[in-house]
């Protein structure tokens, strides 16, 4: 839609890429399982293209789209088609005034943390395909240099095959005014927001229940010098959600902002609503060699919001060690040796596009997050770091998110992982690369209908990419999986071999 009523007469120049990627797997134990290990091969193939817009200030927007099939032989004996889309996009309609963003994506995503962590072409047990969508109008307007005001409105949704969640439908609407040029060491803001979310789901009834998320709030700050600065927020949420605590309530926090240079840069935050305590952290230290990172949030949302915002998030592709530090829009410039921005569903096609990386190693770089019925407190932390020393490239991540779950009396789930990654560069053609993830996933008994489950998963892959030619990459990956849980049977290893092949048209 934006592209269609997007000015003609700004020049738009297209990147269109046709691809094919291939692999064939081989797998001791195709369905993860502590006693019925079967071995497998598996084919798979996937058509698919890569669309990009370029040159245009007014209109940018990247899309992916690839069709995989599969063919199992031994384990269930299955075919299976799998639909993978990744778009975002944002254009600029009327100059300075009227702009549309818009995403969609579809994939197969984890049902549930006690099941086989497979991806869906190894075994389709506990995956099922999710598509989101968001589009969204809004208008901003500068009042000379008093203020800049912006009023949005947001469609968005999430459908779940086999009614594997409630498929939710959202309005949503916020309005901002925030200072003008006029003030320099004062800023101030006026904050408004609503979300009404409509559940449904045929199977469950219990889980339709709709929601409704509003806030108001008022901010303000002072730069004390040119590198640091103190701001606070006062606001009340008045939201209506199934709860056995409250679901509203006023709202504080207080925190600062230190950017000593412009390679470094810190921002946090303590205060306090209607769940607890609150903190937040933003820090990114960069020099010559390594770039930094470490981010820590707490909010209220639902599983068609979390992955929204999680499959809106843009990442740069870089040439190090598996290697994608965030972007703030998708028309930032990446740094050296970086491509992108892309969305973070498009990261594994395009490492794999560029380097010959097979697409389940950077799966290995995730860590797990499954579907979830109802609202939940959501605490995230993440870090990492990367550097490049020559043809040696390192990466170093770790998480840790906990899910707090309003109808349960606040039961959890809780993900701690962290991953490390070695790539050697052998020739100009041939790079060997070693990644190992271990992550913990905790779950009290409440969500789990008897004892507290805590499970292990260590991951180890060792392979080697080759590049033919600029159009033409493959790859030869052995990879060992291995869990540990306090529970009977839910213990299993797995060794698989896979060789894959991307060819570019």
């Amino acid at each position: 839609m934006a592209l269609a009523v997007a000015p003609t007469a700004h020049a738009i120049d297209w990147r269109f890429e046709p691809y094919v990627n291939a692999s064939s797997t081989y797998t001791d134990n195709v369905k993860q399982s502590s006693s019925n290990t079967q071995d497998a091969l598996i084919l798979t193939a996937t058509p698919g293209f890569t669309l990009r817009s370029e040159g245009s200030r007014r209109v940018q927007a990247s899309l992916q789209y690839g069709l995989t099939g599969v063919k199992r032989f031994g384990g269930d004996q299955s075919d299976n088609f799998y639909h993978n889309l990744n778009a975002v996009g944002k254009a600029e309609l009327v100059q300075d005034f009227l702009f549309i963003d818009g995403s969609a994506n579809i994939s197969q995503q984890l049902i549930s943390l006690l099941g086989s962590p497979a991806d869906a072409t190894t075994n389709n047990s506990n995956r099922t395909t999710v598509g989101t969508y968001s589009i969204s109008p809004y208008i901003q307007q500068r009042l000379g240099t008093f203020a800049f005001a912006q009023a949005r409105y947001t469609a968005s949704g999430a459908i779940f095959q086999n009614n594997a969640a409630p498929n939710a439908n959202s309005n949503s609407f916020a309005a901002s005014l925030r200072s003008g040029t006029r003030f320099t060491d004062l800023s101030w803001g006026l904050n408004y927001s609503i979300r009404k979310v409509q559940n449904s789901n045929a199977i469950n009834s219990v889980n339709n229940t709709d929601t409704t998320f509003e806030s108001a709030s008022a901010t303000a700050g002072y730069a004390l010098t040119r590198q640091f600065r103190v701001f606070g927020t006062v606001g009340h949420d008045s939201n209506d959600y199934l709860s056995r605590s409250g679901t509203s309530g006023s709202f504080y926090s207080a925190g600062f902002g230190w950017s000593p240079t412009r390679r470094t840069s810190v921002e946090a935050s303590a205060g306090e609503r209607y769940f607890g305590r609150t903190f937040s952290l933003a820090a990114n230290h960069r020099t010559r060699l390594t770039q930094w990172r470490v981010r820590y949030s707490e909010d209220v949302s639902d599983i068609s919001q979390q992955l929204l915002e999680q499959s809106g998030q843009l990442y740069f592709v870089c040439a190090a060690a598996p290697h994608f530090p965030p972007a703030s829009d998708i028309a930032q410039s990446p740094p050296l040796g970086c491509e992108g921005p892309y969305p973070a569903g498009l990261i594994a096609a395009v490492y794999q596009r560029l380097y010959g990386y097979s697409a389940a190693d950077l799966v290995e770089l995730g860590f797990p997050t499954s579907i979830a019925n109802g609202v939940f407190i959501i605490k995230s932390f993440t870090t990492g770091v990367s550097w490049d020393i020559g043809k040696l490239a390192f990466g170093l991540s770790a998480q840790d998110t906990k899910r707090l779950y309003q109808l349960f009396g606040n039961a959890q789930d809780h993900i701690q992982g962290i991953t490390g990654s070695v790539s050697y560069r052998l020739s100009e053609t041939v790079t060997a690369n070693s990644i190992l993830s271990l992550t913990r996933t905790s779950l009290d008994s409440s969500l789990t209908n008897g004892v507290a489950r805590q499970d292990d998963l260590m991951s180890l892959s060792l392979g080697l990419n080759r590049r033919f030619t600029d159009r033409l990459n493959g790859a030869l990956t052995f990879r060992h999986t291995q869990r540990s849980s306090n529970v009977a049977n839910a213990d299993y290893d797995e060794n698989s071999l896979t060789a894959s092949v991307n060819m570019r048209f």
